[in-house]
């Protein structure tokens, strides 16, 4: 595991160059996090105490703080273009030439990415929670605290696993652009980022919750604010594990025949 860890220190020393990169894209992120609360609150207007879709105005302004700081923590940014970048430029053929797992390799990467993006942006988000604290609720208890960290660790895997399959397209087509921007739509608005999806018909909800995008976003925050209680808390959490495992296994079965496929010529 030596390897890996300095994997994880080159990836810092090498993130550390966008530090000011990642400042700024965290203010500017929480641009449109501040109009959909304003958005919020002028519907709640006169009537703070009323339910819409079953969220109280605190609840609803909570959903989306907590979503913030879930993207932060988790999001794949640049990693599924640079993957797709090494298999289409060929640089991917050092590493079959060594002792190193090249999905190991990336996910110290990316691990390195967001431990530098959460400390460029920790202090802009706190300020964000702090001007919002009137409306900010805490963790339901303690142990839906513990929940949510487990689930955010399973979140992280899960949109790493899913974009690093997205990314390994590249072994079969000259551009994946188009299916990243098709999967991050589908995230976008399956995973609950625009609206809570318990909002949502039920049978709506019921088709959402076959796939793995209300994993890759809503669960945790459903979690945080206390909405799943005792065996559900446990099922979901079950299948979010089921979900990580499977994508992982995905990505493997992707990347070998991928690696059966590719060819590099020349030095």
């Amino acid at each position: 595991m030596n390897k890996y860890w300095h994997v994880v220190t080159l990836g810092i020393q090498s993130t550390l160059v966008y530090r000011v990169n990642f400042l700024v894209r965290a203010l500017f992120g929480l641009v449109p996090l501040l109009a959909l609360i304003l958005l919020w609150r002028a519907i709640f207007e006169g009537r703070t105490d009323a339910e819409i879709g079953g969220y109280q105005l605190s609840e609803m302004v909570t959903y989306y703080l907590i979503v913030n700081v879930v993207v932060a923590l988790t999001a794949v940014t640049e990693d599924d273009w640079q993957i797709a970048a090494d298999i289409k430029d060929g640089k991917i053929s050092q590493f079959l030439l060594k002792p190193i797992d090249y999905l190991r390799y990336r996910l110290c990467l990316f691990a390195a990415s967001r431990l530098v993006y959460t400390a460029a942006a920790i202090l802009p988000t706190a300020g964000f929670l702090w001007f919002q604290r009137d409306a900010f609720l805490g963790p339901a208890s303690g142990l839906h605290f513990a929940a949510f960290i487990l689930s955010l660790a399973l979140t992280a895997l899960l949109q790493f696993f899913i974009s690093f399959t997205m990314a390994l397209l590249a072994f079969w087509v000259l551009e994946v652009a188009t299916f990243i921007f098709i999967l991050f739509a589908f995230e976008y608005i399956a995973g609950g980022h625009m609206f809570p999806l318990d909002m949502l018909p039920p049978a709506i909800l019921s088709l959402l919750n076959l796939t793995p995008f209300p994993y890759m976003l809503y669960f945790p925050v459903q979690v945080y604010l206390g909405r799943l209680d005792g065996s559900v808390l446990a099922h979901g959490l079950l299948i979010q594990a089921c979900w990580v495992a499977a994508s992982y296994i995905l990505a493997r079965v992707v990347w070998g025949r991928g690696i059966r496929h590719y060819s590099a010529v020349g030095g």
